[in-house]
């Protein structure tokens, strides 16, 4: 499982115009899924990205967490994250989990980050051909890849 994590200073996705998940300061979460990942894959990821210190403290050190700055979080599903580009210009999604258990997986995310995370979550619509609106904050863009814990 495959996240971009990109601090925000506020973000929102919408569907058909209407905004259907919103933070203010916070963290954006692009969520990316293959056919290969479990629920652990999962479960590390929500603890990895709720305790990672990417917010600034007084003395401008990232060192806060998104839950010590109350910020909220933002997920919204991207198969295209598993793009492989190796061969010719048009990218191949092969990786990327098949739609049933990518909503299983995704749907699994959001009840686990609710279990986990007492701040604002918000939310895109699995398989929505969706709009997002954000602005980064510094910017910082971390991308966490469960297969490759470094």
């Amino acid at each position: 499982m495959r996240w971009v994590i990109q601090r925000v200073n506020a973000a929102n996705v919408a569907v058909n115009n209407q905004v259907v998940g919103e933070i203010k300061k916070g963290l954006m979460v692009l969520c990316g899924i293959e056919e290969r990942d479990t629920k652990e894959d999962v479960d590390w990821l929500i603890q990895k990205t709720i305790q990672m210190r990417i917010f600034s403290d007084e003395a401008g050190k990232m060192n806060q967490s998104v839950i010590t700055v109350e910020g909220g979080i933002l997920i919204i599903s991207q198969f295209t994250l598993h793009a492989q580009t190796a061969k010719g210009n048009r990218p191949s999604f092969i990786r990327a989990a098949g739609t049933q258990k990518a909503k299983s997986l995704y749907d699994y995310t959001l009840l686990q980050m609710a279990n986990n995370f007492t701040g604002k979550i918000g939310a895109g619509i699995f398989g929505a051909d969706m709009n997002i609106t954000c602005e980064l904050d510094g910017p910082v863009t971390i991308i966490i890849d469960s297969k490759n814990r470094e």
